[in-house]
């Protein structure tokens, strides 16, 4: 502070630190202001930043939802589409089944009359013929069916001896036309599985075996291992190599070393493995290039059987027992009706009535006194009609519980619930001339 008393020079020395102090105040504040307007100027870029983000945001969130339901519309159509497929395919499976169970049946008649060389020859290369689009329609039908989210199963004990049996009665004469020998070791246990599904799976595996073996044998049997049974099909055959264990399973895949040329589409294994994931029975394989495989498939154990004892795969193909009854058949396509007609009367000397529904077999029931031996009748018949209706009505009519036999081509677990709950048994098509004559027989046998 300036004093009246100091002299000139202390004054010029007090003015001088009031000087600096007064410009290094001036300075600070400067240097201040510009941080501050520094400060504003970013918060106002990172404002303008902020909001332009925001913006892209909107308009992704915007494109996300357009995705989003377009995706949804995709993905209806899509399950729409494969709704739409499983219709086609059960109905074209019908279509196409009908006749070719027809022909099925004409050619088994054919085949026992008495024919000359080349026309035996013939009828024996049209029959395989039509065994070979059998197959491929079964398989098609099979992954659809396993393809699609609604199957249901039929889950329930399968006598592993029983499953042998039939398997033995379908594979015998093709593993002797190759001169292999075919095994099967007796068990006595039960398993937890749908039976039509586990039957499929051990059909297509052993029919692989025979396939690819050309010399040597194919053994089948199930080993217990804690509460699990292992299914297990061997071969002597060409073997897998381990470069192609991880693609057999795919669809239309066939080993690149097989140079036999034998038919075949290359579905049996796809089929095997969407089974067997829906099931829930795991599978392993060991195989060596030359020496064969070994598939094996992971079954719960529910039971133990009784001990088996030995029977025939199949009851005894005698025409003598179906000779006389009286058969009713129930079936809306006029091929079918006269194929039924033509093998059950001609061939195993049955006397037949035919009707197609249920109000022709109301009308045709006249001597309700004398029903039929037995039933045959299609589960799909005209508009809402099935077989089993018919069935049903006939044995309300004749206070008769007359033996039947549903024949689908559809066999979902809903058709063999209500048929079982009725004690009729199902057939599925394309039928089998030698699975048809085994089912009356079997019911013929249950009469006596």
């Amino acid at each position: 502070m300036l004093r009246d008393g100091d002299d000139l020079e202390r004054r010029i020395e007090k003015l001088g630190r009031i000087n600096a102090a007064l410009i290094e105040r001036l300075d600070h504040y400067d240097k201040t202001r510009g941080s501050a307007w520094s400060l504003f100027q970013a918060a106002l870029a990172l404002e303008k930043e902020v909001a332009a983000r925001n913006r892209d945001l909107e308009r992704a969130l915007a494109d996300l939802s357009q995705k989003n339901h377009e995706l949804a519309a995709a993905r209806m159509a899509a399950e729409e589409a494969n709704r739409s497929k499983t219709r086609f395919l059960r109905a074209a499976s019908h279509d196409l089944l009908q006749p070719l169970s027809a022909a099925r049946l004409f050619l088994s008649t054919l085949a026992t009359m008495e024919l000359g060389g080349a026309e035996a020859d013939l009828v024996k290369r049209l029959g395989n013929a039509f065994e070979s689009v059998e197959e491929l329609i079964r398989a098609v039908l099979d992954i659809s069916r396993l393809d699609s989210q609604r199957i249901e199963f039929n889950r329930k004990p399968v006598n592993l001896n029983a499953l042998f049996d039939r398997l033995r009665g379908e594979f015998e004469a093709p593993a002797a036309a190759r001169r292999l020998r075919l095994r099967f070791v007796r068990s006595s246990l039960a398993v937890d599985s749908d039976p039509v599904f586990l039957r499929r799976i051990a059909q297509n595996l052993v029919s692989n075996a025979i396939k690819y073996t050309e010399t040597g044998s194919v053994l089948v049997g199930a080993r217990r291992r804690g509460a699990r049974a292992w299914l297990e099909v061997h071969d002597t055959g060409i073997g897998i190599p381990a470069e192609d264990r991880d693609q057999i399973f795919a669809e239309f895949h066939r080993l690149e070393h097989d140079r036999r040329g034998e038919p075949g589409m290359g579905l049996g294994l796809s089929i095997v493995k969407r089974a067997c994931a829906k099931l829930d029975h795991p599978i392993a394989l060991d195989s060596e290039p030359g020496r064969g495989s070994v598939f094996r498939i992971g079954l719960e154990i529910v039971a133990r059987n009784a001990p088996p004892r030995r029977s025939s795969a199949r009851p005894p193909a005698d025409r003598d027992r179906l000779r006389g009854k009286h058969a009713l058949i129930v079936e809306d396509n006029a091929a079918m009706r006269h194929g039924y007609a033509v093998i059950l009367r001609d061939s195993w000397g049955m006397r037949t009535q035919v009707v197609e529904g249920t109000a022709a077999a109301r009308d045709a029931a006249t001597r309700p006194d004398q029903p039929p031996d037995l039933i045959l009748a299609d589960y799909h018949l005209r508009g809402s009609d099935t077989g089993l209706r018919t069935i049903t009505l006939l044995r309300k009519l004749s206070g008769t519980e007359i033996p039947a036999i549903v024949v689908t081509a559809h066999r979902t677990a809903s058709v063999v619930r209500s048929c079982a709950r009725h004690g009729v048994r199902v057939l599925e098509k394309p039928i089998r001339p030698e699975d048809l004559r085994d089912a009356l027989l079997r019911l013929v046998g249950e009469q006596t």
